[in-house]
């Protein structure tokens, strides 16, 4: 059987952001939190990781709670921990240290072995003549696209 791809997207943090450096991290999740996602029922649009105490924490990823969980459900907006290696966690901290870095989470999925990983960026905020640019740039791909058909 071939199960169909969980892949759940933060659209607006490649507008808003220029990213630096991506890693793939775990995440800890409870057995409610996995069945939402499963169900496609997740959202990255306002979330950001923090540093704290030595650990990587996502904030304000919104699951939906999961309609049979009863009294066993979770908090849709609770703090997850990020699994990362020390070097990563290492080189995360150090480039925080750059005014206006910070990290965005950019993509929720579940890799080949059924575990749920979330992709972060180090990223820094585009100005708003950048984001000009990028809309000029996918009008004139789309308008090279609708000549080429």
């Amino acid at each position: 059987m071939t199960r169909e791809q969980i892949n759940i997207k933060n659209k607006k943090a490649a507008f808003e952001y220029s990213f630096i450096l991506s890693f793939t991290a775990g995440i800890m999740l409870t057995g409610t939190e996995v069945k939402a996602i499963r169900e496609g029922k997740a959202t990255l649009s306002d979330s950001f990781c923090i540093l704290a105490n030595g650990d990587l924490w996502v904030k304000n990823m919104h699951i939906s709670e999961y309609k049979q969980g009863s009294y066993n459900n979770h908090e849709p907006k609770r703090l997850r921990k990020l699994l990362l290696n020390k070097t990563e966690l290492v080189k995360i901290q150090s480039k925080l240290k750059e005014k206006g870095v910070t990290i965005i989470p950019i993509q929720l999925f579940f890799n080949e072995r059924g575990l749920a990983k979330l992709e972060i960026a180090l990223a820094r905020g585009k100005k708003t003549f950048d984001k000009r640019e990028d809309i000029k740039k996918k009008d004139q791909q789309r308008e090279i696209a609708r000549v080429s058909r």
